[in-house]
């Protein structure tokens, strides 16, 4: 999924103190804690722990808070990698394909790649046959598409949400 909101640099990890960087992780961790929880954890009262977590979000470090769901749960049973080529590479081209796939709620990310393929997409369906109407009717019928080589995932032994952080302590 193509990443629509405004760009502004945030600042350098090196202008974050080891409490901004605690904050990140605890965040990162479990990001229902309450602030009050928060403050506690990373040895500050509840008033300045908020304003460094509101300062984090307006500098651009934390871009939002989720739930992590199950897919299995959800019928989701088979997660599949799409590995896409594109007939043109020009910008208007890669920018069409991005808002396409942007639409398509199976496509649960999508990147840009350099070498031989283009893009590399994450992809949920219910089952082998749904997944394959899919690909034969949102995939590979969207415009300027090549080429599309899939890889089944058989077992997932980490999705480790977020980025890492480097160590506060």
């Amino acid at each position: 999924m193509v990443d629509q909101r405004p760009q502004s640099s945030p600042p350098a990890t090196s202008t974050l103190d080891a409490i901004d960087l605690q904050i990140l992780a605890e965040l990162q961790d479990n990001g229902r804690m309450t602030n009050v929880d928060l403050a506690q954890k990373v040895g500050l009262t509840a008033p300045p722990c908020l304003r460094r977590v509101r300062a984090l979000e307006q500098a651009g470090f934390i871009h939002g808070y989720h739930a992590t769901l199950d897919p299995q749960k959800l019928g989701y049973g088979i997660t599949v990698f799409a590995m896409v080529s594109l007939k043109s590479q020009a910008e208007a081209d890669l920018r069409a394909f991005e808002t396409h796939v942007a639409a398509l709620p199976q496509v649960r990310e999508c990147h840009m790649l350099n070498g031989e393929i283009d893009f590399i997409l994450k992809i949920v369906a219910a089952d082998l046959q749904d997944f394959q109407d899919f690909l034969t009717s949102r995939l590979t019928t969207a415009p300027n598409v090549a080429g599309v080589k899939t890889s089944l995932t058989i077992r997932t032994s980490k999705a480790e949400p977020g980025v890492p952080v480097p160590e506060h302590g």
